[in-house]
């Protein structure tokens, strides 16, 4: 069983910056895909930012050069760093994992950002 615990959200300013965590139980982010979701109140969970397995990133356009997707292999940790916080990047974030043909998730983290 695969578990990933997201954390670093919290209620910023816009403008500010915050870094999202996801640290996996087991080993598994080296060599698989993995990628940073996000659900706003009322709209459908949505890709933010994902990482290749070789390493190939890809971000929303809505984020692209605000945000950036990381991994740290030794430490089975994924991270989303975010600057620049809108008031629209407000959501709960999800980290997920492609591995052995199975999709998983985080239980998420909230991001508020004020006006």
């Amino acid at each position: 069983q695969v578990q990933l615990v997201e954390s670093g959200g919290g209620l910023v300013q816009a403008g500010g910056s915050l870094r999202l965590s996801c640290v996996a139980s087991r080993s598994i982010f080296s060599g698989n895909a993995v990628g940073w979701f996000r659900q706003a109140p009322g709209q459908q969970r949505a890709l933010v930012a994902r990482m290749s397995s070789a390493g190939d990133t890809y971000y929303t356009d809505s984020v692209k050069g605000r945000f950036t997707i990381s991994r740290d292999n030794a430490q089975s940790t994924v991270y989303l760093q975010m600057d620049s916080l809108k008031p629209e990047d407000t959501a709960v974030y999800y980290c997920t994992v492609v591995y052995l043909g199975g999709n998983y998730w985080g239980q998420g983290t909230q991001v508020t950002v004020s006006s």
